[in-house]
Protein backbone atom coordinates (compact mmCIF):
# COMPACT_ATOMS: atom_id res chain seq x y z
CA UNK A 1 0.00 0.00 0.00
CA UNK A 2 1.22 3.48 -0.81
CA UNK A 3 -0.18 6.98 -1.07
CA UNK A 4 0.48 9.40 -3.89
CA UNK A 5 0.14 13.14 -3.66
CA UNK A 6 -1.36 14.45 -6.91
CA UNK A 7 0.74 17.59 -6.68
CA UNK A 8 4.40 17.28 -7.59
CA UNK A 9 6.68 17.93 -4.68
CA UNK A 10 10.43 18.23 -4.57
CA UNK A 11 12.03 14.90 -3.71
CA UNK A 12 9.16 12.71 -4.91
CA UNK A 13 9.30 10.93 -8.22
CA UNK A 14 6.83 8.73 -10.10
CA UNK A 15 7.51 5.01 -9.95
CA UNK A 16 8.47 3.22 -13.16
CA UNK A 17 5.57 1.43 -14.90
CA UNK A 18 6.96 -2.00 -13.96
CA UNK A 19 6.79 -1.09 -10.27
CA UNK A 20 3.38 0.58 -10.51
CA UNK A 21 2.03 -2.57 -12.18
CA UNK A 22 2.75 -4.53 -9.01
CA UNK A 23 0.11 -2.58 -7.10
CA UNK A 24 -3.23 -4.38 -7.33
CA UNK A 25 -5.42 -1.28 -7.19
CA UNK A 26 -5.16 2.45 -7.68
CA UNK A 27 -8.05 3.90 -5.73
CA UNK A 28 -8.78 7.59 -6.07
CA UNK A 29 -9.57 9.31 -2.80
CA UNK A 30 -10.90 12.85 -2.94
CA UNK A 31 -10.60 15.53 -0.28
CA UNK A 32 -12.87 14.99 2.72
CA UNK A 33 -16.11 16.93 2.98
CA UNK A 34 -16.22 19.92 5.31
CA UNK A 35 -17.91 17.83 8.03
CA UNK A 36 -15.44 14.98 7.60
CA UNK A 37 -12.49 17.34 7.82
CA UNK A 38 -13.95 18.91 10.96
CA UNK A 39 -14.14 15.44 12.49
CA UNK A 40 -10.50 14.86 11.51
CA UNK A 41 -9.51 18.09 13.23
CA UNK A 42 -11.40 17.16 16.38
CA UNK A 43 -9.97 13.65 16.52
CA UNK A 44 -6.36 14.57 15.75
CA UNK A 45 -6.03 17.77 17.78
CA UNK A 46 -8.23 16.97 20.76
CA UNK A 47 -6.95 16.44 24.28
CA UNK A 48 -7.23 12.64 23.99
CA UNK A 49 -6.18 10.47 21.11
CA UNK A 50 -8.76 8.13 19.59
CA UNK A 51 -8.68 4.59 20.96
CA UNK A 52 -7.99 1.92 18.41
CA UNK A 53 -9.79 -1.37 19.00
CA UNK A 54 -9.32 -4.45 16.84
CA UNK A 55 -12.43 -5.48 14.93
CA UNK A 56 -11.01 -8.71 13.51
CA UNK A 57 -8.20 -11.08 14.40
CA UNK A 58 -5.31 -12.04 12.12
CA UNK A 59 -6.71 -15.60 12.06
CA UNK A 60 -10.06 -14.26 10.84
CA UNK A 61 -8.31 -12.36 8.05
CA UNK A 62 -6.46 -15.48 6.94
CA UNK A 63 -9.71 -17.45 7.01
CA UNK A 64 -11.50 -14.78 4.94
CA UNK A 65 -8.65 -14.87 2.39
CA UNK A 66 -9.17 -18.61 2.00
CA UNK A 67 -12.91 -18.13 1.50
CA UNK A 68 -12.31 -15.43 -1.13
CA UNK A 69 -10.02 -17.77 -3.09
CA UNK A 70 -12.85 -20.32 -3.20
CA UNK A 71 -15.43 -17.92 -4.69
CA UNK A 72 -16.57 -19.34 -8.01
CA UNK A 73 -15.53 -17.63 -11.25
CA UNK A 74 -17.27 -19.00 -14.32
CA UNK A 75 -15.30 -19.48 -17.54
CA UNK A 76 -17.52 -16.84 -19.20
CA UNK A 77 -16.37 -14.32 -16.58
CA UNK A 78 -12.74 -15.24 -17.21
CA UNK A 79 -13.29 -14.72 -20.95
CA UNK A 80 -14.89 -11.34 -20.18
CA UNK A 81 -11.80 -10.37 -18.18
CA UNK A 82 -9.60 -11.38 -21.11
CA UNK A 83 -11.77 -9.35 -23.51
CA UNK A 84 -11.34 -6.26 -21.33
CA UNK A 85 -7.60 -6.63 -20.83
CA UNK A 86 -6.90 -7.47 -24.48
CA UNK A 87 -8.93 -4.44 -25.53
CA UNK A 88 -6.41 -2.27 -23.65
CA UNK A 89 -3.60 -3.78 -25.72
CA UNK A 90 -5.26 -3.97 -29.14
CA UNK A 91 -8.34 -1.74 -29.09
CA UNK A 92 -8.70 -1.82 -32.88
CA UNK A 93 -9.14 -5.60 -32.82
CA UNK A 94 -12.02 -5.14 -30.41
CA UNK A 95 -14.05 -2.54 -32.29
CA UNK A 96 -12.41 0.38 -30.48
CA UNK A 97 -10.18 1.70 -33.24
CA UNK A 98 -10.66 5.26 -31.99
CA UNK A 99 -8.55 4.30 -28.95
CA UNK A 100 -5.56 3.08 -31.02
CA UNK A 101 -3.88 6.49 -30.99
CA UNK A 102 -4.59 7.02 -27.30
CA UNK A 103 -3.02 3.90 -25.75
CA UNK A 104 0.75 3.49 -25.84
CA UNK A 105 0.82 0.33 -23.70
CA UNK A 106 -2.07 -1.77 -22.50
CA UNK A 107 -2.54 -3.68 -19.27
CA UNK A 108 -0.19 -6.53 -18.39
CA UNK A 109 -1.19 -10.10 -17.48
CA UNK A 110 -1.21 -8.95 -13.84
CA UNK A 111 -4.35 -6.99 -14.73
CA UNK A 112 -6.16 -10.22 -15.60
CA UNK A 113 -5.04 -11.88 -12.38
CA UNK A 114 -5.96 -8.87 -10.24
CA UNK A 115 -9.32 -8.36 -11.95
CA UNK A 116 -10.35 -11.90 -11.03
CA UNK A 117 -8.93 -11.67 -7.50
CA UNK A 118 -10.48 -8.28 -6.78
CA UNK A 119 -13.83 -9.37 -8.25
CA UNK A 120 -13.79 -12.35 -5.91
CA UNK A 121 -13.21 -10.03 -2.97
CA UNK A 122 -16.02 -7.75 -4.21
CA UNK A 123 -18.41 -10.72 -4.44
CA UNK A 124 -17.36 -11.79 -0.94
CA UNK A 125 -18.14 -8.31 0.42
CA UNK A 126 -21.55 -8.52 -1.27
CA UNK A 127 -22.18 -11.88 0.42
CA UNK A 128 -22.07 -13.99 -2.75
CA UNK A 129 -20.19 -17.19 -3.49
CA UNK A 130 -19.77 -16.35 -7.18
CA UNK A 131 -18.47 -13.49 -9.34
CA UNK A 132 -20.82 -11.58 -11.65
CA UNK A 133 -19.97 -9.28 -14.56
CA UNK A 134 -21.04 -6.40 -12.30
CA UNK A 135 -18.24 -7.30 -9.87
CA UNK A 136 -15.77 -7.01 -12.74
CA UNK A 137 -17.25 -3.68 -13.88
CA UNK A 138 -17.16 -2.26 -10.36
CA UNK A 139 -13.52 -3.10 -9.73
CA UNK A 140 -12.09 -2.67 -13.26
CA UNK A 141 -11.34 1.08 -13.06
CA UNK A 142 -9.30 0.62 -9.87
CA UNK A 143 -7.40 -2.35 -11.34
CA UNK A 144 -6.80 -0.88 -14.82
CA UNK A 145 -6.32 2.89 -14.38
CA UNK A 146 -2.61 2.67 -13.54
CA UNK A 147 -1.84 -0.10 -16.02
CA UNK A 148 -2.73 1.72 -19.22
CA UNK A 149 -0.05 4.06 -20.49
CA UNK A 150 -1.58 6.77 -22.66
CA UNK A 151 0.07 8.42 -25.65
CA UNK A 152 1.16 12.04 -25.84
CA UNK A 153 -1.88 12.62 -28.03
CA UNK A 154 -4.18 11.43 -25.23
CA UNK A 155 -2.35 13.60 -22.71
CA UNK A 156 -2.60 16.62 -25.04
CA UNK A 157 -6.36 16.04 -25.36
CA UNK A 158 -6.72 15.51 -21.57
CA UNK A 159 -8.03 11.99 -22.10
CA UNK A 160 -7.54 10.01 -18.91
CA UNK A 161 -7.10 6.31 -18.43
CA UNK A 162 -10.42 6.37 -16.57
CA UNK A 163 -12.07 7.61 -19.78
CA UNK A 164 -10.41 4.82 -21.77
CA UNK A 165 -11.43 2.16 -19.24
CA UNK A 166 -15.02 3.44 -19.29
CA UNK A 167 -15.11 3.23 -23.11
CA UNK A 168 -13.77 -0.33 -23.02
CA UNK A 169 -16.29 -1.35 -20.34
CA UNK A 170 -19.16 0.26 -22.24
CA UNK A 171 -18.17 -1.38 -25.52
CA UNK A 172 -17.27 -4.91 -24.39
CA UNK A 173 -20.06 -7.48 -24.50
CA UNK A 174 -21.08 -8.71 -21.07
CA UNK A 175 -21.66 -12.46 -20.63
Amino acid sequence: MATQNPIEQEGTYPLPEAQVDRFMLKVKVDYPSRNEERLIIDRMTGTTLPVVRPVISPADILHAREIVRQIYVDDKIKEYVLDLVLATRHPGNNGLGDLNNLINYGASPRASIYLVSAARAHAFLKGRGFVTPEDIKQIAPDVLRHRIIVTYEAEAENISTDHIVRRILDHTDVP
